[in-house]
C-alpha cells in the first residue's frame, strides 16, 4: 500500500491590519483545487470545503492579548491531530495567527510532535506587512519577528505609500531576513502559487544569500534582528558540525529564530539543516550533481550575533 502523502501547512502571520484576513479569505475563495482546512486566530479549526468542524471549547484558547506563549504548542498539536484523523476531508492546512503573535511556538510544533512529523509538511511561513503603516510598529518584537521568520513576505497597501517608501522598506526587510521572498500587493492580490505549495522550509532549493543589516538609527535597543551569512568551500566533517550547532542552539537558541544550511559533508548528497530557537533538524537533502561546486551556504537570522564567532565556530567544523 502506497504512503499517505503529508499534509502540507502554510502559516499565515502579520502585524495587526497587515491585511492577514484578506490574503486568507483570497485563499478560500479562489479557485485552486484544494480542500482546505483553517486554523483562525490559533486554534478555531474550520474545513472551509466540506463545512469540517474540529472544533469544541476546550480547543478555543484564550491568550492574553491576542500574544501567543509557550502552552499554546499543545492545544495546536491537538487541534491538528484531530483534522488529521478526518485528513480525507481536506487536503491542506492554513493557520492564522493573531497580529501579536510569536510565530516561533507555530513553527517548533511541527518539529517537537512525532504525529505532526510524519503526517504534516511545514510548507511556508508568509507573512503579511502593513507598507503604511508598519513604521509606528517597526521596533516592536513582534513585527521583527513575524519577519524574521518568514519565507514569503507580502509588502501590503502599496497603493498607500510613495515608491521611495516602499523601496527604504524592502530594503530594512532585507536586512532582517536576508533569504525571504518579497512580493508588493494590493488588497493581497497576487498569484496563489506565491503562497501555496512552495516547500521553501525545507530548502529544497539552494539560499539565496544577501545578507543586510538594520542600521542602529533603526533599531538600537537590544531586540535587534538581523541576519548572518556563512559561503565556504570545502568538506566538513559532519560529527563536528553536529557538536558545534547543538552546542549553538543550547548556548544562543533564545536569540537564534531561524538558522538554515546547505553543507558539504563529503557524502552523494549535501546535508540539509534547519532550526528554530533550540529546535533543530537536519537530514541528507539533493544529490550533488557530478560536476556542480560543492559550497556550504549557512543563514542565521536573530539578535546578538556575533557573526566572527559564528565564522569561526563553522570553519572549525572542517575536515
Amino acid at each position: 500500500m502506497a504512503l499517505m502523502q503529508k499534509i502540507p501547512v502554510t502559516v499565515l502571520t502579520g502585524y495587526l491590519g497587515a491585511g492577514k484576513t484578506t490574503l486568507l479569505n483570497r485563499i478560500l475563495t479562489e479557485n485552486h483545487n484544494k480542500c482546505i482546512a483553517v486554523i483562525v486566530n490559533e486554534f478555531g479549526a474550520v474545513g472551509i470545503d466540506h463545512q469540517l468542524v474540529v472544533s469544541a471549547d476546550e480547543d478555543i484558547v484564550e491568550m492574553n492579548n491576542g500574544c501567543i506563549c509557550c502552552t499554546v504548542r499543545g492545544d495546536l498539536i491537538r487541534m491538528i491531530n484531530d483534522l488529521i484523523e478526518r485528513r480525507d476531508r481536506f487536503d491542506y492546512i492554513v493557520i492564522e495567527t493573531t497580529g501579536l503573535a510569536d510565530p516561533a511556538p507555530v513553527i517548533q510544533s511541527f518539529f517537537v510532535d512525532e504525529v505532526l512529523l510524519r503526517n504534516t509538511q511545514l510548507d511556508a511561513v508568509v507573512t503579511v506587512v502593513d507598507a503604511k503603516h508598519v513604521w509606528e510598529h517597526w521596533d516592536s518584537s513582534e513585527v521583527q519577528e513575524q519577519i524574521a521568520f518568514a519565507d514569503v513576505v507580502l509588502l501590503n497597501k502599496t497603493d498607500l505609500v510613495l515608491p521611495d517608501l516602499l523601496r527604504s522598506l524592502e530594503l530594512k526587510v532585507q536586512g532582517i531576513n536576508a533569504i525571504a521572498k518579497i512580493y508588493t500587493t494590493q488588497n493581497c492580490e497576487l498569484n496563489l502559487d506565491a503562497v501555496l505549495d512552495l516547500q521553501t522550509f525545507d530548502l529544497k532549493n539552494a539560499l539565496t544569500i544577501d545578507p543586510q543589516f538594520l542600521d542602529e538609527d533603526a533599531h538600537i535597543h537590544d531586540e535587534s534582528i538581523y541576519s548572518v551569512a556563512i559561503l565556504e568551500s570545502g568538506s566538513v566533517d559532519s560529527d563536528k558540525l553536529n557538536r558545534w550547532l547543538y552546542q549553538l542552539v543550547q548556548v544562543q537558541g533564545t536569540d537564534i529564530f531561524r538558522m538554515k544550511g546547505i553543507v558539504d559533508v563529503d557524502e552523494d548528497r549535501r546535508f540539509v539543516f534547519q532550526g528554530v530557537h533550540m529546535t533543530l533538524d537536519g537530514r541528507p537533502g539533493k544529490p550533488w550533481k557530478p560536476n556542480e561546486p560543492r559550497r556550504n551556504e549557512l543563514v542565521f537570522i536573530g539578535r546578538n550575533l556575533d557573526e566572527a564567532v559564528l565564522r569561526s565556530g563553522f570553519q572549525a567544523c572542517f575536515a
